[in-house]
């Protein structure tokens, strides 16, 4: 069904994306970003999924966008390039199911990009973070000027993106960027467990929290307070919610079905 895209749904629910694009590291090109919307779009209208894994096939998370088919564009096209590709990343980041960067190798540029659009990044010892653009005569395109700020705060995200250079996973957990940093063959095993952490537990609790969290990051506190006193009290309109406490009360395992 997909050229550059490996889509599969393994345990727990849980939707793995590889970008299978090896021979040009997994850049970006209008290719990968089509076949990309349309597994969000899969995503978005399966109700079944728990959790979502995004990772990049060989040696490469993504490298970037595609230089030589940005290299023609023009004003026009330039903008209409930086919105697909910001239009991608936040319905990425809107989700409503929790998801995981598993950062295998290069993530520079747009790498870097999809890779904050996921609410977690895990990383490969092997893998290296960046926002080269400054290099390249451009900014960073889709939207690493504002979630880079965002997760590592905007003097260190300004000497990223001015310096253009290149992070190990080392430095990015160390400022934030990555959640955890693995061996490269326990990378994805780690992932697949993290995500199986999260669809144990109510699906609907689960998607509220994010909802809450998400946000509320916009707001200021008492607006974030209200929306989750509305979210916490429509868990209670929910059979899992039922479920879930009087397993705590009979001291047993809670079954939950996303009702």
């Amino acid at each position: 069904m997909y050229n550059t895209i490996k889509f599969q749904i393994v345990r727990d629910n849980i939707a793995m994306v590889t970008i299978n694009r090896p021979e040009a590291l997994n850049a970006l090109n209008s290719t990968v970003i089509g076949e990309l919307e349309d597994v969000v779009t899969e995503i978005e209208n399966d109700e079944s999924l728990r959790a979502m894994i995004l990772t990049g096939e060989g040696r490469s998370f993504v490298a970037g966008a595609d230089i030589g088919e940005q290299y023609a564009l023009d004003l026009q096209g330039g903008r209409a390039w930086s919105r697909r590709g910001s239009d991608l990343m936040r319905r990425i980041e809107k989700l409503e199911i929790p998801t995981i960067a598993a950062v295998n190798g290069f993530a520079l540029g747009g790498g870097c990009e999809i890779a904050m659009a996921c609410d977690i990044i895990l990383a490969s010892e092997k893998s290296k973070f960046g926002q080269p653009e400054v290099g390249l005569g451009i900014t960073p395109g889709f939207s690493g000027t504002q979630r880079l700020p965002r997760r590592v705060g905007s003097a260190k995200a300004k000497e990223l993106i001015f310096s253009g250079k290149m992070i190990k996973a080392e430095e990015a957990e160390k400022i934030g960027l990555v959640n955890h940093v693995y061996p490269p063959e326990e990378l994805i095993d780690a992932a697949l467990e993290m995500a199986g952490s999260f669809t144990v537990n109510a699906p609907k609790a689960v998607k509220y929290s994010k909802a809450c969290i998400d946000r509320g990051m916009q707001m200021d506190i008492d607006d974030g307070i209200a929306v989750e006193n509305e979210l916490f009290a429509m868990c209670f309109a929910t059979e899992d919610q039922k479920s879930g406490m009087k397993a705590f009360l009979d001291k047993d395992k809670a079954v939950f079905k996303n009702r």
